[in-house]
């Protein structure tokens, strides 16, 4: 781990005839949760930011975030006055596009919807230098397929951050099939000005961490509906060493969005001429939302979010789910939650997504939580003895 971290911080992988960039004035789209954090980012490093939403009011407040962030580290004497007073400055909110002249680099961080993010692409490069970088912070969608909405697919990326975006320290940057070596190596340099760990994938859906995330909720949600006690998962992912357990998280991720996820990708397999492997945690996850229970934004989902107090797992679980074939030993409920993510990155591998052990290992510890005692992803199965893992 220690030596794979340094060959990123060293800038192994980035194209080497590149020479180095920094940046001065970037755009970001899309002035929500992520967009904003993305700002705050760049700003704490003195880049200044043109944060652009539909509206001014929208825009307001993504700065306003950042001015919540920095008063918090003021009142604590984590930051100077001065530090706080330069650091807000650095961000200008608008919605005019016509703000984003003079930007090196544009991030989008709207919707996961390929219409509307053709459309801002489109708007954002009609203001920008034709060396300009145009970032798509997409989770799921292929990078190459939205560029096709990019007057140069050489200039355009993949700059995948995590969520709170401000404290999260990893950037996934996703290469499509024509992103050029000298936008590869303008964006590592971006996002190391940033003080944030760059890993490189090659283009798929999903790319390599998501794909990879999704199989824990998945996996997670699957177990339940075979019959597996809902405390009995959590407890076994924290025992394992994930940060938050699969039902939680994807009380997180809102199972709306994995709905949507999941009708975006069924369609654009049927357009490419390909076949829908339904997963076991689906009918789960259609059930809730009949319910009425999408997540912890809803209010409501796997768990309930009392006003008051902690979240509790909904108990309308155990009744519903919860049987003796399922009472599985703990162990198998452990390396269930580490095995499918493995197994996905060996996938990520041999399909060529992945091209080092060192993006998967550090990746998977520092983007989606891989439990640290591990050593990464990959690391995992050397640990636990390749003959034996392929037994089991």
């Amino acid at each position: 781990f220690w030596f794979q971290l340094n060959e990123i911080k060293a800038g192994v992988g980035r194209p080497a005839e590149v020479p180095r960039a920094s940046f001065a004035r970037i755009g970001i789209l899309g002035a929500g949760m992520m967009g904003a954090g993305i700002a705050h980012a760049c700003a704490t490093r003195g880049i200044d930011v043109v944060l652009k939403d539909v509206s001014q009011e929208a825009a307001d407040k993504g700065k306003a975030y950042s001015a919540k962030l920095l008063a918090r580290q003021l009142e604590k004497g984590r930051i100077t006055r001065d530090k706080h007073d330069a650091t807000l400055a650095c961000i200008t909110p608008t919605a005019s596009a016509a703000d984003l002249a003079g930007c090196e680099l544009v991030i989008e961080a709207v919707f996961e919807d390929r219409e509307l993010k053709a459309h801002v692409t489109a708007e954002a490069e009609a203001q920008l230098e034709n060396n300009a970088i145009f970032a798509s912070n997409t989770s799921t969608l292929p990078i190459t397929g939205l560029a096709a909405a990019s007057r140069q697919a050489a200039n355009f990326i993949g700059l995948h951050f995590f969520s709170p975006a401000e404290r999260m320290p990893l950037v996934e940057i996703i290469c499509g099939r024509e992103t050029s070596p000298q936008t590869l190596a303008r964006s590592h340099d971006f996002v190391q000005q940033i003080g944030k760990t760059p890993i490189i994938v090659n283009d798929s859906r999903g790319f390599f961490t998501s794909r990879v995330f999704g199989t824990f909720c998945n996996e997670g949600i699957a177990m339940l509906n075979e019959g597996v006690p809902a405390a009995a998962i959590e407890n076994g992912a924290l025992l394992a060493g994930f940060p938050v357990g699969p039902l939680a998280v994807s009380d997180e991720v809102s199972l709306t969005l994995m709905s949507k996820i999941r009708h975006q990708t069924i369609a654009d397999l049927r357009a490419e001429g390909k076949e829908y492997t339904a997963l076991r945690s689906e009918s789960v996850i259609d059930w809730m939302l009949e319910q009425n229970r999408a997540g912890k934004a809803a209010g409501k989902g796997f768990y309930d979010y009392p006003q008051q107090g902690r979240k509790q797992l909904w108990p309308t679980l155990t009744t519903r789910f919860a049987h003796a074939e399922g009472l599985i030993p703990l162990l198998d409920i452990k390396e269930r939650l580490l095995f499918v993510q493995a197994i996905e990155t060996v996938r990520c591998v041999d399909e060529g997504v992945l091209t080092s052990s060192r993006d998967a290992n550090i990746g998977s510890i520092f983007g989606i939580g891989f439990p640290a005692w591990t050593g990464g992803v990959l690391q995992y199965i050397n640990g636990y003895g390749l003959a034996e893992f392929v037994k089991h």
